[in-house]
């Protein structure tokens, strides 16, 4: 019941993702959320976001910003970034993962998601069908609404780490 929300795979940071061999496996859409898993909660794009997209691009990514926020947060970051982007995505639900993949000419099979938050981000994902990469949050600081479902992710991740050791003893 609980694998619905479990990550494809874990990382400490966005920026310690190895998409050089992503690439290299056959990926090329990448879909991200922005608070917390690329600046911290309500941050502009900074440079290190800047870099990182200018880098997804030489490598030959098709890029796509996915947020729950509204327009006026979502453009502001982007215009830094210049990539593609959705905002009040309405995450979990499925419809603006594929129109994601649509915008950027990528499927399930070529399309992997990058978010922080088990609920909306890797949850709308898997029922997408898309790989998931979850990601330690930036920054602590966090509203309300998001710390406490925070509380019920330690208890999926608990069980997600255990299905994995067992996964990796076999």
């Amino acid at each position: 019941m609980l694998e619905r929300f479990y990550p494809g795979s874990c990382e400490a940071s966005t920026y310690q993702i190895d998409f050089e061999g992503l690439y290299r496996e056959g990926y090329r859409g990448l879909i991200f959320d922005i608070d917390n898993t690329l600046v911290p909660h309500g941050a502009p794009a900074d440079e290190r976001a800047i870099a990182l997209f200018a880098r997804l691009k030489t490598i030959g990514f098709e890029c796509c910003l996915l947020s729950n926020n509204q327009l006026p947060r979502v453009k502001s970051f982007n215009d830094r970034v210049n990539v593609h982007f959705i905002e009040d995505a309405h995450k979990p639900s499925t419809k603006n993962y594929k129109k994601a993949m649509q915008l950027m000419h990528t499927d399930e099979k070529t399309t992997i998601f990058i978010g922080d938050q088990l609920f909306t981000d890797i949850y709308g994902a898997n029922r997408t069908g898309i790989r998931t990469i979850l990601v330690s949050p930036i920054h602590p600081k966090e509203e309300i609404q998001i710390v406490l479902k925070r509380y019920l992710e330690k208890i999926v991740l608990y069980f997600y780490r255990k299905s994995q050791r067992k996964e990796n003893m076999s």
